[in-house]
């Protein structure tokens, strides 16, 4: 694999006398230490299983309750914002092909921007990251606990954090290879549900009728709570389409990061759309709005009315599978980052030891693992477990709530971040470019008017705004931190050179 990203920054170590400038596009080899051991399939499926979670076979019923049939107009209205999401990832495409690197966005944003942007982004994708962790491990903990009642569910969590530790800390591909198949039952269980949903919709399967429009305009209309329940049914679902991010850091594990991050992400985009939008529409077709409550699977009631057997049990599998798959993406993204971002001097040098045959073995050869960074990583997922498990309404919620709307900063840094680099490049190297977000700058522009109106509805909002509000506070809190750095840099360089 040829990788050409440009030159670290100077670290801490080494401050500059002035304003920390941008590093200049690709111009030499320089590999990572990691290993390649991620295939196309693997980053195709993690592009898609990233996005199809429990927050959509269980957390789309709270949208329905809330807006009722017009819930399918909240997620093509979601769909139009989750455009803009996906043009943020085509410009992380683009810049994780010219750039790949382990950082992903966190290493973009500070060859863009600056070291502060750089620091601030990497650190609150990281707290984000092992914060949500700890409520995928909670959740299939307690599924887990249904099965199997003589185990406590601090035992399950305790398993599931050990083996998916194990398989972190050894080659990428047996990651690779969990999320393969984790991303395949979930794209299949949906397929499944959309033709056996699509079948009773038109009364072809045994005992059924036609459903025709009727719980489609009735009880209430399709707008039963007028557009206010859309705009609610706007914000319990745009976050949903969040998850392609990890699909850029694992793009610098692969043999062709280039190519293998351009058709990840455009295979995911349309199809994540279908499954979205397709879900909902079988669903409020189906069975009435009025059926649906929040906290339950309304994919579990539909499968009901339908007369598949064992619908519950059979959900509880996929959603089962679906925490694990996202417990062990977000394992593997926050080591990376954190990783990344000690290789910059942003984090402890101690994080950087990476195991035996590194990026020049074998895609196979379990070597290249930076495995303090995922023990790290791990053991801050375990004190947000505990903390999930002893305070979930108190000290846990307000970690929640201020990594709630966090994904809006990282979205809005690499919107940023790409407007300076595809500049840059088009200017000094623009053999790097060989994926091209189209309509540049004016794309990119509109990416950002978007991202601010999620944050004007979701200010809006009596239940989003306390985590608007929590997550500025973190990201202010981050900002100050970096600043602080920035100065003290600045301040050592200032000393360095009155001394020479």
């Amino acid at each position: 694999m040829h990788e050409t990203p440009p030159p670290t920054p100077p670290g801490p170590s080494t401050p500059a006398a002035g304003p920390p400038a941008a590093a200049p596009p690709p111009s030499a080899a320089q590999a990572e230490p990691l290993a390649h051991g991620l295939k196309q399939r693997h980053l195709t499926m993690l592009g898609l299983g990233g996005v199809i979670g429990a927050g959509l076979f269980v957390g789309s019923g709270a949208g329905i309750a809330v807006a009722g049939p017009a819930i399918v107009v909240s997620y093509l209205i979601a769909g139009a914002l989750a455009m803009l999401v996906m043009l943020v990832m085509r410009m992380l495409g683009e810049m994780s092909a010219a750039m790949p690197a382990s950082g992903s966005f966190s290493v973009h944003a500070e060859r863009a921007l600056g070291r502060w942007a750089g620091f601030s982004v990497g650190w609150l994708y990281w707290f984000l990251l092992v914060v949500v962790l700890a409520v995928e491990a909670t959740a299939a903990a307690q599924i887990a606990h249904g099965w199997v009642p003589a185990v406590e569910p601090w035992a399950w969590v305790l398993l599931f954090m050990v083996v998916f530790t194990v398989a972190n800390l050894t080659a990428v591909k047996n990651f690779g290879e969990f999320e393969f198949w984790f991303a395949s039952l979930k794209v299949g269980a949906i397929v499944v549900f959309l033709v056996l949903g699509g079948l009773a919709v038109f009364g072809l399967l045994p005992d059924t009728d036609p459903v025709g429009m009727t719980n489609l305009t009735g009880r209430g209309g399709f707008l039963p709570n007028g557009w206010s329940g859309v705009v609610s049914g706007v914000l319990t679902v745009v976050f949903a389409f969040g998850g392609l991010e990890v699909v850029t850091i694992a793009a610098a594990e692969t043999d062709d990061p280039a190519r293998a991050v351009g058709r990840a992400v455009r295979s995911a985009v349309v199809r994540i759309l279908f499954f979205y939008v397709g879900s909902m529409l079988v669903i409020v077709t189906v069975l009435p709005w009025t059926a649906q409550q929040a906290g339950l699977s309304p994919y579990v009631k539909v499968l009901d009315a339908i007369g598949v057997p064992s619908a519950g049990q059979i959900m509880n599998i996929v959603v089962f599978v679906a925490l694990l798959s996202a417990l062990n993406a977000n394992l593997y993204g926050s080591s990376r980052m954190v990783f990344s971002l000690a290789e910059r001097g942003e984090a402890p040098r101690g994080l950087l030891k990476v195991s035996g045959g590194g990026a020049g073995g074998p895609s196979g050869q379990a070597g290249g693992v930076p495995r303090r960074a995922v023990l790290a990583s791990v053991a801050f997922g375990f004190v947000s477990v505990l903390l999930n498990l002893l305070w979930p309404d108190t000290v846990f919620l307000y970690m929640l709530n201020s990594v709630g709307a966090v994904l809006l900063f990282v979205w809005a840094l690499i919107a940023a971040s790409q407007l300076r680099l595809r500049a840059r490049l088009e200017r000094e190297a623009p053999e790097a470019l060989s994926l091209r977000m189209g309509c540049f700058p004016y794309l990119t522009w509109l990416t950002l008017a978007g991202l601010l109106g999620v944050l004007v509805l979701m200010l809006t909002d009596g239940a989003a705004r306390p985590q608007v509000l929590w997550s500025a506070g973190a990201t202010a809190l981050v900002l100050l931190v970096a600043a602080g750095r920035e100065w003290r840099a600045r301040r050592a360089g200032a000393e360095g050179s009155g001394g020479t």
